[in-house]
């Protein structure tokens, strides 16, 4: 059974740790492709984990310091899908700054 494509963002990433996505109620979603865009003339990196609404745990992250050279983007692809349900929040943020980094999350949804 196919899914419903989402795409969510185009958003900040700020310097504090922030909730970038969580699936709607009812439902779990596949992400496919992460874009984070640097808008900045200098390189910014940022981190991502899989969690709680606003934690940073050891041993969830996706991303630790990667690493978005000035005036490019990077982009992250799970082809087979990274799961995330309604209790699992992908929180994210940025080294230096919060006007930079633009992240956006396509992939899935699917009924839980």
């Amino acid at each position: 059974m196919a899914g419903t494509p989402f795409r969510d963002g185009p958003a900040f990433l700020v310097t504090t740790s922030e909730d970038v996505y969580v699936p709607p109620a009812n439902t779990y979603a596949l992400v496919r492709q992460i874009h984070v865009a640097n808008s900045n003339a200098a390189a910014r990196a940022f981190s991502l984990w899989i969690g709680a609404t606003g934690a940073e745990a050891n041993g969830t992250e996706v991303a630790e310091l990667k690493n978005v050279p000035a005036n490019d983007y990077v982009d992250m692809y799970f082809p087979a899908g990274l799961k995330l349900t309604v209790t699992d929040f992908l929180v994210g943020l940025s080294s230096v700054d919060a006007t930079s980094l633009a992240i956006t999350v396509t992939g899935e949804l699917y009924a839980a």
